[in-house]
């Protein structure tokens, strides 16, 4: 547990302090936001505002978990680890296309295809070595079978793994991705969402599988647990230590590179914790943005033009509708919220009926 607040509380700390410095860097140099010509126009007056935020929580999250156990004198695991991999490639690509868009001074970054095929590649990475490094138990970081609240019997065989790790992550980056459209949405949510892995990590710590034990015992075959709750700790201080600086009006905006990132590491605890599908009610309010989108394009293709939503994604929709940027930003973290307690209350649900 120790573990757990010196990574939260030093990658607070971090991100607090270090994003005021990010911040003079960014706009001393004039890496603002630009600002897209078909967006709200109310989000006019963002243009400019230092983008590219994600560094600073990215590198406050590696920073706590490694400060964490330089301080308990403790060995880092391979599944958190492969995370931090995984969000810092994920965390390049967005880069990438920040530094496009601000470089050029338009909004078009990295080609699409090219994003997708590079979320796609390490993703599959991700998946293919999240099954190689069995420990003494022969756990792998993934397990061969679909999970839900907890490990199935549902067995998917290497490739069909890779394969749902690779939509696991494409659908969660991007997710992300388009929820961080107001000033501290998609920030405050993913704190939630991080946090909940915290307990989820303790728990199926404290309820370990013994040395030959099976888990239809009631308890629980995952590798690493309790570090994977310490990484998460981690990502849930760098994130509340940013949200001081991006809550509106924002100084910072996380950018590509965090919000590809941050989904990243969403997905990735998702698949190491055993707690695959339950990625939807824990992400829940990047499902619904999400399907927003998806609803809007699908419609206004085979409806010839017409539209469900005033504009996608949904917040842009109140937006629209007349709410103030602020309110619609606590109201959609309210569902996040609940959503997320959902998913926490169908976790713990298997044990109050066994």
């Amino acid at each position: 547990m120790t573990r757990i607040l010196i990574a939260g509380a030093f990658a607070l700390a971090f991100a607090l302090f270090g994003t005021k410095g990010l911040i003079h860097i960014l706009a001393g140099r004039g890496y603002g936001q630009i600002i897209r010509d078909d967006g709200p126009s109310t989000h006019k007056t963002k243009h400019g505002t230092p983008t590219m935020g994600g560094i600073i929580f990215i590198t406050a999250a590696i920073l706590g978990y490694v400060v964490a156990h330089i301080f308990t004198g403790t060995t880092m695991t391979t599944s958190a680890v492969l995370i931090i991999g995984l969000v810092v490639g994920l965390g390049f690509v967005g880069f990438l296309d920040d530094w496009l868009k601000v470089s050029r001074q338009n909004s078009r970054g990295l080609k699409g295809r090219y994003k997708l095929l590079a979320q796609a590649t390490l993703a599959g990475a991700f998946g293919y070595l999240g099954l190689q490094f069995p420990d003494s138990n022969q756990l792998t970081p993934i397990s061969l079978y679909l999970s839900g609240v907890s490990e199935t019997t549902l067995y998917l065989g290497t490739f069909g793994v890779i394969l749902f790790i690779v939509i696991m992550v494409m659908s969660a980056s991007n997710g992300v991705n388009l929820t961080d459209g107001l000033d501290g949405l998609a920030t405050g949510a993913t704190i939630m969402t991080f946090l909940s892995f915290v307990l989820i990590g303790v728990w199926e710590f404290g309820q370990s599988c013994q040395d030959g034990a099976i888990a239809t015992t009631g308890c629980y075959q995952v590798r690493d647990p309790l570090d994977l709750a310490v990484l998460a700790a981690a990502f849930a201080g760098g994130c509340i230590g940013f949200l001081w600086w991006n809550t509106a009006p924002a100084k910072i905006i996380m950018g590509d590179t965090g919000s590809l990132a941050l989904g990243a590491a969403i997905a990735g605890f998702a698949s190491t914790l055993r707690v695959e599908l339950l990625l939807v009610p824990l992400g829940g309010l990047f499902v619904i943005i999400t399907l927003s989108v998806v609803i809007q394009t699908v419609y206004f293709k085979i409806s010839g033009g017409k539209r469900v939503f005033r504009m996608a994604p949904l917040h842009h929709h109140f937006e629209l509708k007349g709410w103030e940027e602020i309110t619609v930003v606590i109201r959609f973290w309210i569902i996040a919220g609940l959503s997320v307690a959902g998913g926490i209350g169908l976790f713990y649900a298997q044990w109050v009926v066994k």
